[in-house]
């Protein structure tokens, strides 16, 4: 009787197991508190986001993979934020979608979200650090430092710009804040460049249900253009979160405990990711989000590893930032009130790679800030972007030659 009983509790503990291994993910107790004002400002930053990806994509060569981390990219601008002031600051509060926002209510937010994201699943890595270097001989307003050291636990460094090293200790920090996973960030380093605001995510999450490396073959994977490819394709059965509409379908794939995920959006037949991009919005979303269910799903999805790295000048001026580009105009006085300084570049350069195991991400954006011109009156020329040319007669100024250059090449 005893030894039925043993067995008995031992297929009830099986059972048990089971049956939690085959439920839907718990996150259990570890979540980030979102009181109203940090509801609001997340919803505008995945406002904010999209809108960016949406203007990003405006860029892009069609069948061209694109990732783009809009976290990354709003801490390295709310940064620069804080040195802005007059009109510049009120483009940027727009573009932003940080309207109705104090100053104060902005840091302060995104410094409980930083420190929520980082610690809220232990199974899942994702590291935030920000940083700003200076030229060494330009004076920066201490409370401009202080905001983004406290707020944003920002490394303050001054720098010899002027020496060829600065680039690579730049660029070293970057390395080691996404585990060597973003490499030579900044090219070159102009004689008006006076700083870099910069913002490193690093993301390494493995699958709550993994894929068994043993299911994974080749599958047929169809190109836009019709013609088809072989892929390696992970293939899982799980119970899963499902969703679907006349536009897509669509499973959500967790990570660790289940705090963060992987949604993937499938178009229909007769549809593309154009026009899932074409009726995204930040409602849209959301709306999204809340109509999934758990559903038996089986999951073939490909391999794939890439990286990506675009200036985001284009996309954020069409969204009103242009102020902030602008020699003429641009008022980032609560950094260097003496001193005209703009943003002359935001670039992005990201990674994914999504495996059998899991996701590894990465992402970091620079903000460079020039002067409108040297102390002394010195004016600089540095033709280091791309640029028109034209050949002309003096007299009559008749155009002989007119071209453009965005690539230089020479060849003996």
């Amino acid at each position: 009787m005893k030894t039925i009983y043993k067995v008995m509790i031992t297929l009830v503990i099986i059972l048990y197991m089971v049956a939690c291994e085959k439920s839907p993910v718990d996150p259990g107790n570890n979540k980030i508190p979102v009181d109203k004002s940090t509801e609001e400002l997340i919803k505008s930053d995945n406002e904010f986001g999209i809108d960016l990806y949406k203007k990003l994509l405006a860029y892009q060569e069609d069948g061209s993979n694109v990732i783009l981390s809009p976290l990354s990219a709003a801490f390295a601008l709310a940064m620069t934020y804080n040195g802005a002031d007059g009109t510049t600051k009120t483009a940027m509060e727009e573009s932003l979608k940080k309207e109705g926002f104090t100053t104060e209510e902005i840091n302060e937010i995104y410094k409980n979200l930083m420190n929520g994201l980082m610690s809220v699943d232990n199974n899942v890595t994702l590291n935030i650090a920000n940083s700003i270097w200076y030229r060494d001989n330009f004076y920066v307003e201490q409370e401009f430092i202080n905001t983004n050291q406290n707020y944003y636990d920002a490394e303050v460094r001054a720098l010899d710009f002027g020496n060829t090293s600065a680039k690579d200790i730049i660029n070293s920090w970057v390395e080691e804040k996404t585990n060597d996973k973003i490499k030579d960030i900044i090219q070159q380093i102009s004689p008006n460049t006076v700083m870099f605001l910069i913002n490193a995510i690093y993301f390494n999450g493995i699958w709550t249900y993994e894929f068994d490396k043993e299911s994974t073959t080749d599958g047929d994977f169809y190109l836009a253009d019709g013609s088809i490819i072989q892929v390696p394709t992970m293939y899982l059965e799980e119970e899963l979160m499902y969703s679907e509409n006349e536009l897509f379908s669509s499973v959500e794939l967790f990570y660790g405990a289940g705090n963060y995920s992987m949604i993937i959006l499938l178009p229909d037949h007769g549809k593309s990711t154009d026009d899932i991009v074409d009726q995204l919005t930040s409602e849209d979303w959301e709306s999204w989000n809340n109509s999934y269910t758990e559903e038996e799903v089986v999951v073939g999805l490909p391999k794939f590893k890439f990286e990506f790295e675009d200036s985001l000048n284009n996309p954020l001026i069409d969204m009103g930032m242009g102020v902030a580009f602008n020699p003429d105009e641009a008022d980032f006085s609560k950094i260097n009130p003496g001193q005209d300084i703009f943003i002359s570049m935001v670039k992005q350069k990201a990674y994914i790679d999504v495996n059998e195991k899991g996701t590894e991400a990465a992402a970091a954006t620079v903000v460079e800030m020039e002067l409108t011109a040297m102390p002394g009156g010195k004016k600089y020329f540095t033709v280091n972007r791309p640029f028109m040319f034209v050949i002309k007669e003096k007299d009559t100024n008749a155009i002989i030659f007119i071209g453009r250059v965005m690539q230089p090449e020479y060849k003996e």
